[in-house]
């Protein structure tokens, strides 16, 4: 079973899609099973990072802006100067993700929630391919 979620980015930022994904699971009715997300673009991507504190999401932004920096020397710069940095933090990063979930609840740790990181400075909607596997 697959679906899709929207999300609206607010440009360069991190946006929490829990929410969205837990109401995916618990509309599909299955009990215990794998989600699977995978966002269709190259220049964002999916992260599994801690929801509780801001400072951590603020500080990944800036650990990938200083390991990629809008400065390097890349050939392909067609859609601005943040456009190949963006591949690069989207390779470097996770563009699809599988979690576990039973009783129709995502098994993610206390802290733990899913994101999507936007490695470009405008806003985006961008979409990801939930698909649900029922355990057998």
């Amino acid at each position: 079973m697959s679906s899709i979620i929207s999300v609206r980015t607010r440009g360069h930022s991190v946006t929490e899609i829990t929410p969205q994904v837990e109401n995916e699971v618990a509309k599909s009715g299955m009990d215990k099973g794998l989600v699977h997300l995978f966002i269709q673009h190259t220049s964002a991507s999916l992260t599994i990072q801690e929801n509780a504190d801001p400072d951590v999401t603020h500080d990944l932004i800036s650990w990938l802006d200083q390991t990629v920096p809008e400065s390097g020397p890349y050939r392909h710069t067609a859609e601005g100067p943040d456009d190949m940095p963006a591949h690069i933090k989207s390779m470097i990063t996770n563009t699809s993700l599988i979690i576990p979930f039973a009783n129709g609840q995502l098994l993610t740790g206390t802290w733990q929630g899913i994101f999507v990181l936007e490695h470009r400075r405008a806003d985006h909607q961008r979409r990801i391919v939930v698909t649900l596997m029922n355990e057998a």
